[in-house]
This record gives structure tokens, C-alpha cells and sequence, in this order.
């Protein structure tokens, strides 16, 4: 087993000023976002052009935050929050959601698709490919702040992490690395090469739920339960949230190709 580096969560301090490497993993992953994606407007029949990937990823930041957090709260942490309604907005204190977040993501791209009168479908497929990178980002800031451990192993690689406040010598799964690397990167390759094509519209968004829901899916298994198991004496909350995205993704993909052909850059 390894030791979990000494990684001090604070990068760098300007006199009383700290910035904690979380934020910065946080504004990595919109800075990988708008270079992405003034790489796709740049393209022939771009969805959109790039004077309007500066408000996409705006649009995009409040719907992530906003939506993560509000979905932490209630996908997690519904109980605690009725006794005390104000944390939800002591973000300060920590806890974002995924799932909240693409909640966040869907309501905002769907204000900005009217404010730019785009379509909806057509604007999601656009975004899709800029996501991916941006939770690799976020899963290292959590392995940088130890949380979200996984379980407990006893594979070669896995590390004790002094914050789990385990026993003496209790090891567990890197998960946050398994996950950077597949919600990450490898989601990132997928989704960019075949969003590189023109491909009927909703195809893109359907691959990326059916993908990103497989990957969360199953590296829920080495993962430290949030709220522990809830169904069927195995399954857990992050996978209960991933089953109606497989669904919709699915769905969604079937009636992309069901339907007429129309280059995901057409409006």
C-alpha cells in the first residue's frame, strides 16, 4: 500500500489571500472548457461562433455551481438541510454534485439556447465534448483535498488517507484517480472523436449520458458509498442517479438515428 502524498491543499498565499488547489482545479477545468470549445466554434458550420463561447461558458459556470450545489444538498444531504436551510449556501463549506451539476448545465444551456434562438438539442451536443475534462479537474481536487476516497482494498496501489480517520495502516481505491481517468480523460476522447463527425442531433449528448452513467456506474463499486448502500443490499446513491442518464442517453441516441438525418451543425 502507498501513502498519501503530503499534498498541502493550499497551492500558494498572497499575505492573508490563500488559493487552495481546488480552486484552481476548478479554473482549469473552465479554462479547458472555453479553449475547447473556441476550438469547435472555429470549425466549418460551427454550432455556434466564438463571440458566443464567452456567455456559453458563463451560462455554463452558474449552472455547474449553482446546480451542484443544490443537488449535493438534496440528492445527499436532504435531511440535514431542513434543519438548517441556510447551508445550502455556505458552499464555503464544501459538497457538490455531479448529478446537480448537469441538472445546472441543461437549465442554463436551455436559457441560453433561447437567448441565442438555437436549438436546445443542437447546443447540448456542442457542449457535450468540453465537459469531460473539466470533472477529470474536479476529481483530482478532490483527491488533492482526500475526499471521496474509495473503499477499503488491499490492492498494491492503494493509499492511506489520514483524513478518513481510519485505523492504523487501513488502506483504500485512489477511486478519485480511477474516476479522473475515465469521467476524464477517457470520456474526453471518446466524446470529442465522435463529435468530430457530423452526426445526427442528439447523438452526441445520448453518447455522452450512456458513457459518463457506465463510467460512474462502475467505479461506484470501489468508491466510498456517500449515504451508503440503498437498494437491492448493494447499489448506491451515485448509481441510483446514473440509471435515469443511461436511460435518457440511450433514448436520446435511438431517436437521433430514428429520425431524419440533420448534421449536428445545422440550426
Amino acid at each position: 500500500m502507498l501513502q498519501y502524498p503530503d499534498i498541502d491543499p493550499v497551492a500558494f498565499s498572497l499575505g492573508s489571500f490563500k488559493v487552495h488547489w481546488y480552486g484552481i482545479m476548478y479554473l482549469c477545468a473552465f479554462v479547458s472548457a472555453w479553449l475547447i470549445a473556441m476550438h469547435r466554434a472555429k470549425q466549418p458550420n460551427a454550432f455556434i461562433n466564438k463571440s458566443q463561447v464567452e456567455n456559453l461558458i458563463t451560462y455554463g459556470a452558474f449552472g455547474v455551481i449553482l446546480g451542484g450545489r443544490f443537488g449535493y444538498v438534496v440528492f445527499y444531504n436532504f435531511d440535514y438541510w431542513l434543519t438548517d436551510p441556510l447551508w445550502l449556501f455556505r458552499v464555503w463549506e464544501g459538497g457538490m454534485s455531479f448529478h446537480g451539476g448537469l441538472i445546472g448545465v441543461i437549465v442554463a444551456m436551455f436559457l441560453y439556447a433561447k437567448r441565442i434562438d438555437r436549438s436546445f438539442v443542437g447546443l447540448m451536443d456542442f457542449v457535450a465534448p468540453i465537459v469531460p475534462l473539466g470533472l477529470g479537474f474536479g476529481r483530482l481536487g478532490n483527491f488533492i483535498g482526500q475526499e471521496l476516497w474509495g473503499r477499503v482494498t488491499d490492492v498494491p496501489w492503494a493509499i492511506v488517507f489520514p483524513k478518513a480517520m481510519d485505523p492504523e495502516g487501513v488502506a483504500r481505491h485512489p477511486s478519485q484517480l480511477y474516476q479522473a481517468c475515465l469521467e476524464g480523460l477517457l470520456l474526453f476522447i471518446i466524446i470529442f472523436w465522435f463529435s468530430s463527425k457530423p452526426r445526427p442531433r442528439g447523438a452526441v449528448s445520448g453518447l455522452f449520458l450512456i458513457a459518463y452513467s457506465s463510467f460512474r456506474f462502475t467505479t461506484e463499486f470501489v468508491r466510498e458509498p456517500d449515504k451508503g448502500v440503498e437498494l437491492i443490499g448493494w447499489m448506491t446513491r451515485g448509481q441510483l442517479l446514473c440509471i435515469p442518464m443511461f436511460v435518457g442517453g440511450i433514448v436520446l441516441l435511438a431517436f437521433a438515428y430514428a429520425a431524419p438525418r440533420k448534421a449536428a451543425g445545422a440550426q
